[in-house]
């Protein structure tokens, strides 16, 4: 097709076209599409790289359209919609009532989703009847064929296939063939295809019609026959090869631990008694500290070349005593923002890894974070809705973490967390904003896709739910959006992941396993995958690099302590998720911690 510069209608019926051949003035036509969408009547939210077309009736009271989906021309969608990523609503398909599909579900054209019903009682006139309405649910990787019917109340499970032309009246298990009217099962779509062909079906459909005739997304769509979100292939799983995973983190952990001493000495400097990240850089606060949180895991004691308490006293006589703060060598007081925290820099995650590093060596801060202990539950609210939500995630979750953990040492130190009613509030705020189709705080962005989202939620459930004992909300929508962030290649091909997105992916799985089994065998597939790539990385006696950044800041390649630090608690709570972390002989007892750093007294 060449003539879609000029032919604007191309895209509203072949819209798997669109991201590589619209123009500029489509493009700005589309965005302007978007623009009357999200500021409608109903509840709207648009992944990134989605596309809905002109000429598409969409009227929802919700849509909530996932990354790179699409509703194509002379749609019909009303209702409360919500679907995740990779969907196709085809032309002159209707989606009306309450549906919600999961990712990749290909719905062909001239499909019909109704979920809702009238009632049939013989005293009054159909169009008097009461409507009822109980909904229906499509699982992830879903082809639904042309011209089917999917009726209320259905429920169709992951990995199947609709054939064309079929009414779904009943629940259809995962994996399910199914056509006819009403709808029956052909196979199991994990059988090979030609093994329960030839028999008749009611409808008079023949069996494999299942996918004869479907269009479910176009030339461009993905094959029906590969699960999109299955578990991956390729790493040992726990459950098929123990001894071996077993074996190899156990040799793992003793190589660690012999080598510890040699890796703590080649970044500390003999002539200051400071730490540098990695030979070369420049001594810092928080290499001070992840030394401490590798040497108590790995030797059980303080770094051995000073007694834990001269390492605390170091630690401690850091900290300005009128701020509560910690600067960095040679640098000037911090200066607090409106709610008692810098909303960067370095002060602000001094406060997590000086007051860990001091709990590990028996110690505690000097003073209390006093800037965060008089701040107010108003100034607080405002400060959280004033932060970067929807371009900076991580910015904003790392300000909440920083803040949060303030609070929870100023209690450990028996003195107010804040002012009354700020920590409270604390959690009110994040429970109202909370989005509950993500089930985290800001939006994915054109560059980064959801990476700012989910590290900014890492850093934000770490230094408040996790850290305070309290449950998370939207747990399974949350799983739902990592594993989702996983598939990005941007941050996830080989030889891309570093110890920051890695770690901001296995904290919410494992947070979120404490409360719900949704999707827990893929979640801990990718930790087998993730676990096996990660014992690789080691460098003896150098440890962990950090791993590359996009931008090229940050340790990068060149092993170091940050890298170790983190990478030692990733490859715990990875082992942990496949059921593996007592084969370690550590656990992490400092910022990564598993266990609750404080009861969660005064703060549900």
């Amino acid at each position: 097709m060449n003539q879609q510069e000029s032919d604007d209608g191309l895209f509203d019926h072949c819209p798997w076209l669109y991201a590589e051949q619209a123009s500029q003035r489509q493009r700005a036509a589309q965005e302007q599409r978007r623009k009357r969408l999200l500021g409608g009547a109903g509840a709207v939210r648009l992944g990134e790289g989605c596309f809905v077309a002109e000429t598409a009736a969409v009227y929802p009271d919700v849509l909530y359209l996932g990354d790179r989906s699409y509703i194509a021309a002379h749609a019909y969608v009303t209702g409360d919609i919500r679907t995740g990523a990779d969907c196709t609503i085809n032309p002159f398909t209707v989606v009306r009532g309450t549906v919600t599909l999961g990712d990749a579900v290909r719905i062909g054209a001239h499909s019909s989703l109704l979920a809702f019903n009238h009632g049939t009682s013989p005293d009054l006139p159909v169009h008097q009847q009461p409507v009822t309405s109980r909904g229906i649910t499509v699982g992830d990787d879903v082809w639904i064929g042309s011209h089917v019917v999917v009726v209320d109340g259905v429920t169709i499970g992951d990995h199947c296939v609709v054939g064309a032309g079929a009414v779904v009246t009943k629940d259809l298990p995962a994996w399910t063939v199914a056509a006819g009217n009403p709808a029956r099962r052909i196979r199991d779509r994990r059988e090979p295809r030609g093994a329960a062909q030839g028999a008749e079906v009611p409808g008079g459909a023949a069996r494999g019609a299942a996918t004869s005739g479907s269009e479910a997304a176009g030339p461009r769509s993905r094959p029906a026959a590969e699960p999109l979100t299955g578990p991956l292939r390729g790493a040992p799983h726990p459950a098929q090869e123990p001894s071996a995973f077993a074996g190899d983190l156990s040799a793992f952990a003793a190589a660690a631990r012999a080598q510890a001493a040699d890796l703590l000495d080649r970044c500390r400097q003999p002539g200051t008694g400071r730490y540098v990240d990695r030979p070369g850089a420049e001594p810092t606060v928080r290499a001070h500290c992840d030394a401490v949180e590798i040497a108590q895991l790995l030797l059980g004691e303080a770094p051995p070349h000073l007694p834990a308490a001269e390492h605390a006293a170091r630690l401690r006589a850091l900290q300005d005593p009128v701020t509560g703060l910690v600067p960095e060598y040679g640098a000037a007081p911090p200066v607090p923002g409106p709610a008692g925290l810098p909303e960067d820099g370095a002060s602000a995650y001094h406060v997590l890894c000086v007051g860990y590093a001091l709990d590990l060596l028996g110690s505690s801060f000097a003073h209390p974070v006093h800037t965060v202990r008089t701040t107010t539950a108003d100034r607080l609210v405002r400060q959280l809705a004033g932060l970067p939500w929807r371009d900076r995630a991580w910015h904003a979750g790392s300000w909440v973490d920083s803040w949060a953990t303030a609070a929870h040492w100023n209690l450990r130190l028996g003195t107010e967390a804040a002012a009354p009613g700020a920590l409270e509030s604390l959690f009110g705020w994040l429970h109202t904003h909370a989005d509950p189709w993500t089930g985290m705080w800001g939006s994915p962005t054109p560059e980064s896709g959801r990476l700012q989202t989910v590290n900014g939620y890492y850093r934000l459930t770490r230094g408040s739910f996790a850290q305070f004992g309290l449950p998370v909300p939207y747990a399974e929508r949350v799983i739902d959006t990592v594993l989702d962030h996983t598939r990005d290649p941007r941050h996830f091909a080989p030889g891309r992941e570093n110890a920051c997105n890695v770690l901001d992916v296995i904290h919410p799985l494992w947070l979120c396993a404490r409360q719900t089994t949704h999707r827990a065998e893929e979640a801990r597939s990718w930790a087998a995958n993730q676990l096996a790539a990660t014992l690789r990385r080691w460098h003896p006696g150098r440890g962990f690099p950090f791993g590359p950044r996009p931008d090229g800041t940050g340790p990068g390649r060149e092993p170091g302590l940050q890298g170790t630090e983190m990478w030692l608690a990733i490859v715990w709570l990875l082992a942990d998720l496949v059921g593996l972390a007592d084969v370690l002989g550590y656990r992490p007892r400092g910022i990564h911690r598993p266990e609750p750093a404080l009861p969660a007294e005064g703060t549900a």
